[in-house]
């Protein structure tokens, strides 16, 4: 069974994966998700849904959540280049209110596993971007929050200043709004 490298990062339950990439002149092979193996390495979740976007240079998408039925999301790009945000919007949690950003590409093949109770944005880097992402409960419309994406507390570190956004991403609140 291939080897997968899981590292842990500055937010607990956020994980850096990279998978253990078979490659010659004629193309590539790895699992992408093989549920035995990643149960074995911590992520033993029952994922019910799978999700796959296009993007074009400079979107944003985020930073979004789920309110009252939150997501366990394993992100992927299989094609183009993103930087992947995750917030910590738990309350309680010692990393309440900080981020991590992740460089995800087709080249790298590098997944994100971003547990219940966190935000998530990405921004497209390349021309044109797909990501893929599992999740472990459905998408509820009306269910869903947001944070604005520049928001001066939070300071991420976007790699732009004036991304596309939706109007929905560009209406939503500041962190503190919400969570106080």
């Amino acid at each position: 069974m291939p080897n997968l490298e899981i590292l842990k990062t500055s937010i607990d339950g956020v994980l850096l994966i990279k998978p253990e990439v078979f490659g010659d002149s004629r193309g590539f092979f790895f699992e992408s998700y093989t549920k035995k193996k990643y149960s074995q390495d911590g992520i033993d979740i029952e994922f019910v849904q799978d999700n796959h976007s296009k993007s074009s240079r400079g979107v944003l998408r985020g930073l979004h959540y789920q309110i009252s039925k939150p997501q366990d999301k394993l992100v992927r790009v299989v094609q183009g280049e993103v930087f992947d945000v995750a917030v910590d919007i738990r309350k309680g949690s010692p990393t309440f209110g900080r981020w991590e950003g992740f460089l995800l590409s087709g080249e790298n093949m590098q997944q994100v596993f971003v547990p219940k109770g966190l935000a998530h944005g990405f921004c497209v880097l390349s021309e044109k971007a797909e990501f893929l992402y599992k999740c472990s409960d459905y998408y509820y419309p009306e269910d869903e929050g947001g944070i604005i994406w520049n928001d001066p507390d939070l300071k991420i570190d976007w790699p732009m200043s004036d991304p596309l956004l939706s109007n929905k991403d560009k209406k939503y609140p500041r962190f503190r709004e919400i969570f106080g």
